[in-house]
């Protein structure tokens, strides 16, 4: 039986753990050590027998999975670097700068792993395992072999050398989630002055859409629900924008609006994600009551 090590149980590592039937699980995440903490609840949700450590984790693995938040990329791969079983697949998922990315390889290369670079390019859900996912590196177009009867439908071999999938998803999170920061500003702004509906309204000459007010209210709940994992993500694509000599202006100040949204996220969004008036009116109370100034940073 394949035995596959999970790092990381957050949102991907949860849909990984539930979805990847017919194999042996282990897992490991540092937040294991906290039962309140939502990898502890996954882990007991999904009756995984959590690792002693990280390199208890890895041990006999066929394939190790990394989904941990993305600037913890590169310390993931040294965690288990000591213990890993030589031929072993790592499977890179995080959003990470391909500079990290590249380090990653050379810590998992070095310890006798094969590394295999992975970009996810749309939300873990709802196709989840078959999510369209780039892979990267020398051994992907073999991995994409040993992983698709495993249930990743949605692989694709993309490049032969590690960092160009992780700069494909990190240019297009600096549009995706720039919309998201985007819509957030623009709509309190002008829910404040009631003109919501005129500027949805208009946003179709441009750019074309059947239900702006329904596509903006996903965007912004998305932006307030997962706020931190997007800001650090931003701050990722910000690092993979100044590598190339571009100044990363706009990842940059993307992060900011989605480290802002976090923490104005309504204590009742699953009842307003799909309504968006409600939840920008949610959203100004918020603001009210932690910035009586009216501040918005």
């Amino acid at each position: 039986m394949t035995k596959i090590a999970l790092l990381g149980l957050g949102e991907v590592g949860s849909v990984l753990a539930e979805d990847l039937t017919g194999v042996e699980l282990a897992a490991w995440d540092v937040a294991l050590a906290d039962p309140a903490s939502a990898a502890a609840r996954n882990a007991e949700r999904f009756g995984l027998v959590s690792a002693v450590d990280a390199h208890d984790a890895v041990r006999e693995a066929d394939l190790v999975i990394s989904a941990v938040t993305a600037a913890n990329d590169l310390t993931a791969a040294q965690s288990i670097a000591g213990g890993l079983p030589a031929g072993c697949w790592f499977l890179d998922l995080n959003s990470a700068a391909p500079g990290q990315k590249q380090a990653s390889a050379e810590v998992i290369e070095k310890a006798g792993g094969r590394y295999v670079e992975a970009a996810v390019m749309s939300p873990i859900n709802p196709k989840r395992l078959a999510a369209p996912t780039l892979l990267g590196g020398p051994h992907a177009a073999e991995f994409a072999e040993f992983a698709r009867p495993l249930g990743f439908t949605g692989l694709e071999v993309y490049a032969d050398v590690v960092g160009r999938a992780a700069a494909t998803k990190l240019c297009r999170s600096v549009v995706i989630k720039g919309v998201e920061a985007l819509l957030t500003e623009s709509l309190l702004a002008a829910r404040e002055w009631g003109v919501e509906g005129r500027v949805l309204g208009s946003l179709s000459n441009l750019l074309p859409s059947d239900d702006w007010e329904s596509l903006a209210a996903y965007m912004i709940s998305r932006s307030l629900e997962h706020g931190v994992r997007r800001a650090e993500e931003l701050r990722e694509a910000a690092v993979t924008v100044a590598e190339t000599g571009v100044e990363p202006v706009m990842a940059e100040a993307i992060a900011r609006r989605q480290d802002w949204a976090a923490t104005h996220r309504p204590a009742d969004l699953g009842e307003l994600e799909s309504r968006l008036l409600p939840l920008l009116d949610a959203v100004r109370t918020r603001m009210s009551e932690e910035d009586p100034k009216g501040d918005t940073e």
